[in-house]
Parts: structure tokens; sequence; C-alpha cells
């Protein structure tokens, strides 16, 4: 029997779910958001940090030269977070982005070393990138292969490849286009390096991608329920499988620009880099389960590991222990993002 109210007439009753409990949900304001927020305090970490570390290597620390190294160094890392974080969005992983980057690169080597034209190095490492980024697409949206299994496969063969390729050698001569190549990477502008003003501009296209299309909604809802998804219409597999081909199309960007800087194209570049890449996602407050996470908050990551990293050389603790901070960076962002759950339930 429905309950009775005071005047004996019956009151709705939803199954566990009365009509008072949902009239009397608030709605958060835009300063309980953005406290709740993680990004927002990974942002207070890093001007902690660097305000504290201007104080201790005045002169130093916050020298011009220094604050371009710290910029140019974690924007490669924050271009490939910029394409991770749409594959964590839906769920998954990428394993192979720093394979990715070698193969990449290598390629871009060969056709400099041949004699190609600049475009043409450049154009033949992004089709690498998305070729390889696709081949995972496909395996894990329409095989239904483990995004974990597949990635880490793709990393060892893209690996072997930039291998095989670069015949295990340093390639250090472009060709007669090699100046114009190299002034991508290691050009700069208004006091920037080239390689950070392409993380800016791909981060804002990116961010908008994620925030206001279609295709965004659909990478959101496939991460937060897959079969719900599915029911409502959303072209699970095509838009899993982008995500994908733009994570390794940011890998092939990174490698270009990398190599452009570097002057050189080695198969070992970008070994190890999905870690540092994943770890800039999740500390910016990407949830591994899926559903959440915004390009903002992989950047930011990243400029946090790079400013941890940069301010332990100042202090001259041993690189080695670099690796420690940033796991314990790590365990702290998943930790607070369980806490933010639970409050949120």
């Amino acid at each position: 029997m429905p309950p009775e109210t005071e005047a004996g007439t019956t009151r709705p009753d939803i199954g566990d779910v009365r009509i008072q409990d949902v009239v009397s949900i608030k709605e958060q304001t835009a300063l309980e958001r953005l406290l709740s927020s993680q990004p927002f305090w990974v942002t207070i970490a890093l001007l902690i940090i660097i305000g504290v570390m201007s104080y201790l290597q005045p002169g130093i620390f916050s020298s011009e030269a220094n604050f371009y190294n710290m910029t140019r160094n974690f924007s490669y890392i924050g271009i490939m977070a910029v394409g991770m974080v749409a594959v964590i969005i839906t769920g998954g992983i990428d394993l192979s982005v720093g394979s990715i980057m070698g193969v990449t690169g290598v390629v871009c080597g060969i056709l400099l070393e041949s004699g190609s034209a600049w475009y043409v190095a450049v154009a033949g490492g992004l089709l690498t990138g998305m070729f390889a980024g696709s081949i995972n697409g496909l395996l894990i949206a329409y095989a239904g292969l483990s995004p974990f299994v597949v990635t880490l496969g793709m990393m060892s063969f893209a690996r072997s490849i930039a291998i095989v390729l670069s015949e295990n050698r340093m390639i250090y001569e472009f060709g007669p286009d090699g100046a114009n190549f190299k002034i991508l990477g290691g050009g700069q502008m208004l006091g920037f390096s080239n390689i950070f003003w392409a993380l800016i501009i791909l981060a804002i296209i990116v961010g908008i991608i994620l925030r206001f299309t279609t295709w965004g909604r659909y990478l959101y809802s496939i991460g937060g329920n897959e079969h719900a998804a599915r029911l409502t219409g959303v072209p699970v597999n095509r838009a899993k499988a982008q995500a994908y081909v733009l994570s390794g199309l940011t890998a092939a960007i990174a490698a270009v620009l990398v190599v452009g800087w570097q002057g050189s194209a080695i198969n070992a570049l970008g070994t190890a880099y999905e870690l540092r890449v994943i770890a800039s996602t999740v500390i910016g407050g990407a949830n591994l389960m899926g559903g959440e996470g915004g390009v903002y908050g992989a950047v930011i990551g990243a400029a946090l590991l790079e400013v941890i990293r940069n301010s332990l050389l100042m202090q001259g603790i041993d690189s080695n222990w670099q690796g420690a901070f940033v796991g314990v960076f790590i365990v702290l962002a998943v930790l607070l993002e369980k806490i933010r759950g639970q409050r949120r339930v």
C-alpha cells in the first residue's frame, strides 16, 4: 500500500526513492565544482612548488632559461597526454605511445636522409602514427580484444620495427631539407619553444572537441556505461577506434617535434614515455575506469611532473628518486579520486 500523508491522501513513492529525496538534491555552485575538481588542486600544487623553488633557488629556478627548458620538456609529454586522455575517457589504455613515437621518429629520419622534403617527412611520420593507432583501435573496438594486451603487443612490435628500419643506428644526416625540418621542433616564438606552442594549439582544439562536439559526448558516454551507450545508438566501436587513432597521431606529432629539436632520430626515442603520459592524465583527474578526464588536467599533470623533476635536480637529489616521487603522486591522485567518488555517492 502507498504511504499516506497526514491529510489521508496517498503520497507517491517510486521504489526506494521518495519524491522529497529527489527534490532536495542541490546542484553544486561554480565554486563548489571548482573546489571538487582535481585539476584545480593539481594547479594549486604546481603553483606552490614553483613558489617554494623560486624562494629556495632565486635567480636559477625562475630564470628565463630554466622556464624555457621546463615548458619545452613537458610539452611533448603533454601532447601525447592530450591523445591519451581521449582513450582513458573510454575506459581504455594505450601502452604503445612511446614505441609509436620511436618508430615515427625513425620514419621521419629515413625520409629526410633519402632527400625527401621536410613536409614529406612530416606527413610520413604522422601517417605512421595514425596507422599504428588504427591497428590498436580496430583490434580493440571491433575484435573485442583487451586494450592492455593489444597496446602492449603494439609497444613491442613498433619498437622492433623502429630498430629494424633504423638498422640500430642514429640517423642525423637529414639531407638538403633538414634545416627546415629542425625548425619545427627546435625553433621558438615569443620566448617559448615551438613544441610548447604546438601543445597549446592542440590542447585547445582537442579540448573543444571533447567538450562541445557529439564525438566528445560519445567518448564520455562509452566510458560511463558502454552497454547503455550502445542502447542509445552511440557508434561505440567507431568512436573507440577513433580515440586510438588520435592517440597514435599525438604520439607522432610529439615525435616529429622532438626529432626536429634534437636533430637526430634514434629507435630508443620514447622509451618508457607511456608511463609518464599515463601518469600525467591520471594525476590530472582522468579516471582509469573511464567516463572522466579532460585536456586541461592532462596538460597540468604533465607540467607538474616536469616541475617536480626539475626541482629534484635543482636540489641535488639523485635522479633515480624521480620515479618514486611520480609513483607517490599517481597513488595520491587515485586515492583523491576515490575519496571524491565516495562523497558523490
